[in-house]
């Protein structure tokens, strides 16, 4: 009862915490307390004061505006990330599950290869080359962690792929889609919906982790790691400007965390 008990607090605190961040995403599509790359003050790292209760970065803008604004354009690339991850990953790995063969090995031996290289190496490699763009970051965390998702997929199909409901689909004549997506897919969903929220928070320190070396998602716009590498010098001035963004990474990804563990934790028993 105890543990029924805190399980059902952590679920309560992890949503409240993430709905808290999207509703700000939301609200600053529509409403932000300042310009975000307007100056609005002479100046750098002014303190919090009123109509501007985070202070000034290093550039002296608002940083609850552009912490605001931060939170829109991480989060869309975090979960536009994970998306692409998952649609990647998780196709590839039940097909493989499902055909088997040369098809499974080529897939897996790709895998094995993206899954031994460092991510944030591959990130700065290939933002070097192609640019630091958010649609290239994006692309590169969809990539990097499909590896991860296929496996699971892979692995989920693979105890799916001798049920007899598969065997019926296929004598029927049903073609590969379907029996990927209409009949392997809605027993898998459960378990590939909690690696998704895990990936989430991944893709989150990933995407942060570049804009903190400079090659995330470049001024003026504003994301949480960018914002933390901005200010780092102000520190003594005005700590606010680096630690509130650095601080909602961390609860975003905690929260995250704690969302699987408190809808996976009764599924274990």
């Amino acid at each position: 009862m105890a543990s029924s008990r805190r399980m059902s607090t952590t679920l309560v605190i992890s949503v409240a915490v993430l709905a808290a961040f999207a509703l700000c995403a939301f609200v600053s599509l529509v409403w932000l307390p300042q310009d975000p790359f307007d100056f609005v003050s002479d100046t750098p790292f002014a303190p919090p004061a009123a109509g501007m209760w985070l202070g000034a970065d290093y550039l002296g803008r608002d940083v609850l505006a552009r912490l605001l604004d931060g939170t829109r354009i991480t989060l869309f690339m975090a979960l536009t990330a994970t998306l692409l991850a998952h649609l990647i990953g998780d196709t590839l790995g039940l097909l493989a599950a499902t055909r088997g063969g040369w098809v499974d090995a080529v897939l897996s031996r790709i895998v094995d290869v993206i899954l031994s290289l460092p991510k944030i190496i591959v990130g700065l490699v290939v933002v070097a080359a192609l640019g630091t763009s958010i649609w290239v970051i994006v692309g590169i965390a969809a990539v990097v962690y499909s590896a991860g998702v296929f496996r699971i997929a892979r692995a989920l199909g693979s105890d799916l792929r001798e049920m007899d409901y598969i065997k019926l689909a296929r004598s029927r004549g049903e073609g590969m889609g379907w029996i990927l997506f209409g009949e392997m897919l809605p027993h898998v969903i459960s378990p590939l919906a909690t690696d998704f929220a895990i990936r989430a928070g991944f893709a989150i320190l990933f995407m942060s982790s570049l804009s903190f070396v400079g090659l995330g998602v470049q001024p003026p716009l504003a994301d949480w790691g960018g914002m933390v590498r901005e200010n780092l010098g102000g520190l003594s001035t005005n700590p606010l400007a680096a630690i509130a963004p650095a601080l909602a990474i961390a609860l975003v990804s905690i929260a995250l965390n704690l969302l699987v563990d408190a809808l996976g934790g009764p599924q274990e028993h």
